[in-house]
């Protein structure tokens, strides 16, 4: 494949810190996927990304604005970093990021760089605020919640969904709280990061289980991949896992897939009760920090949809190692002073 000239692959998504963005796991799964044919583009938006002094994992990192200057500041920066490059396949990791670039995608499209991204109705009806809903329409178990924008709607959540209930933030983060003064604490501190509105949901006991998934955008699932959170940090984020064998969950994967005739990469977060319900508590539209862990059990999402974006036809994967465990672990990496003026002054590395 491309034999006269190299692969490049632009990712997002670099700050592999102890709440991860999935963009080194999805690089090493390229390179994995591409041997000897693949540059990779880092794209950052903080100095002190560990992926940008990561030479061994990204040839040349470029800034690009944060989503909140617009489609438009995105676009134009891509547009530069194309010329430089010649970017073959451009893959977003960050939920915040998407809706920009689901919006220039045809722009990128013409300039010859290609994506694979969900439509803004798959989108939408994934988020946070649309989810139960999304459930009800689709015939997939999820909890109850309610979204609120003031704090003062909290003692109707908690009547109607009991204690505990779970406050999210619109992106990210979720505190479980037993108490209305532990709700409150909760909503302040996450409308505070996030912004509104504050999802509270009904709180499901049971194993935390992660499904990566990638669908073709027509109803077809080409790989899903189900792991059991072995170590959870005190951010809820999964330090270790492990694959399992279900096939129940696989199931669900190819419904939810079926159902929403779902573009790309995207993590279903899944509470399995005591008596074996899944309800999905999550759709995260983008890749898993934990991705890798695909390639490893022999389903490489990363490279397959690099493939699915340059056209190319990819068959569904029937099997996986069950059994493979990833252990996530922490390293001193070393760099000089002078990269990171680099990076800060002019935005390359």
């Amino acid at each position: 494949m491309r034999e006269s000239s190299p692969l490049v692959v632009a990712v997002t998504g670099l700050n592999a810190i102890d709440s991860p963005g999935p963009g080194v796991a999805v690089i090493r799964a390229i390179r994995e996927a591409f041997p000897q044919q693949v540059r990779i583009i880092g794209l950052s938006y903080e100095t002190l990304e560990p992926g940008i002094y990561l030479h061994n994992v990204v040839d040349k990192t470029y800034q690009i604005p944060y989503p909140a200057a617009g489609a438009e500041a995105l676009k134009n920066r891509l547009a530069y970093i194309h010329q430089q490059e010649n970017i073959s396949v451009i893959i977003p990791n960050f939920d915040a990021e998407l809706y920009n670039f689901i919006k220039i995608a045809p722009a990128l499209h013409a300039m010859g760089i290609q994506t694979f991204l969900p439509t803004f109705e798959q989108f939408d009806a994934r988020d946070k605020i649309n989810l139960f809903q999304f459930g009800q329409r689709y015939g997939l178990m999820v909890p109850k919640d309610k979204v609120i924008y003031s704090v003062h709607d909290l003692p109707l959540c908690a009547e109607e969904l009991g204690y505990p209930l779970v406050v999210k933030g619109k992106f990210y983060d979720a505190v479980v709280a037993h108490t209305l003064e532990q709700a409150q604490k909760a909503f302040y501190k996450l409308s505070a990061k996030w912004g509104f509105p504050i999802i509270v949901q009904q709180f499901i006991t049971g194993t935390e289980i992660n499904i990566a998934v990638l669908g073709d955008g027509n109803g077809k699932m080409i790989s899903a991949i189900p792991m059991r959170k072995l170590y959870i940090t005190d951010k809820g984020k999964a330090w270790a896992g492990i694959t399992l064998e279900d096939e129940k969950l696989i199931d669900l994967a190819n419904t939810f897939v079926s159902a929403t005739q779902w573009k790309g990469g995207c993590e279903l977060e899944i509470m399995r009760t005591a008596d074996g319900q899944p309800f999905i508590m999550e759709v995260n539209p983008r890749f898993p920090a934990w991705i890798y862990l695909t390639a490893a059990a022999g389903q490489n999402q990363p490279g397959s949809l690099v493939k699915l974006a340059l056209g190319e036809t990819v068959d569904p994967f029937t099997e996986y190692a069950v059994g493979k465990i990833f252990i996530r672990y922490s390293w001193d990496h070393i760099t000089d002073v002078s990269e990171f003026q680099q990076i800060s002054a002019y935005g390359e590395l």
